[in-house]
């Protein structure tokens, strides 16, 4: 089976979104989960749009809020595929807010989803290769690299049958923990 390649471009997705009293949390700022759910929908549809499958989020990599979301801000989720293995794609969102009023953008988080694709009876099934045309790209596909990679190492490192205590010992030295280990 030939393999086909698709430009990042064919993935790339906006959703933008006005922000009502009834996503707010107790603080009267955007509730983070209703953020994470339209961060999930952008991510499936990009890689759906990518791949021209049904896909199912695998993983997400770290989420972090760094500015608040106001009621009435219109927030604006930018996503596109970062890299792809053979069922896998690593999508990128970058999440900002706009204030109406006075144009005033910022970038409220980043991150990366995890998705696969899958066919009708839910099987993975391989997803076109990625055309990578700028030094962006290239950066992004690295990254997704080095992440796997890292990810793929710490599972090892961590699993009970790998896991060596002893280690650690240095390293907790400096944390606000007291080890009471029983055998």
């Amino acid at each position: 089976m030939k393999t086909t390649y698709k430009n990042a471009k064919d993935s790339e997705i906006t959703l933008t979104e006005l922000m009502l009293p009834s996503h707010s949390n107790f603080s009267g700022k955007i509730h983070g989960g209703f953020i994470l759910s339209l961060m999930d929908k952008a991510a499936f549809s990009s890689a759906s749009k990518f791949s021209g499958q049904y896909c199912v989020t695998a993983s997400v990599n770290r989420v972090d809020f760094l500015n608040p979301i106001e009621v009435g801000e219109l927030v604006t989720l930018k996503a596109r595929i970062n890299y792809v293995g053979n069922s896998s794609m690593v999508v990128g969102i970058r999440v900002e807010s706009q204030n109406i009023q006075t144009g005033e953008i910022k970038h409220c988080n980043s991150s990366y989803f995890t998705m696969i694709a899958k066919n009708d009876t839910g099987k993975k099934v391989k997803v076109p290769g990625l055309i990578i045309r700028d030094l962006n790209g290239l950066r992004r596909y690295l990254r997704s690299i080095e992440h796997i990679k890292m990810r793929n190492e710490r599972k090892e490192a961590f699993s009970k049958k790998n896991f060596i205590p002893d280690n650690y010992e240095e390293l907790l030295q400096g944390f606000n923990v007291k080890l009471e280990l029983e055998n």
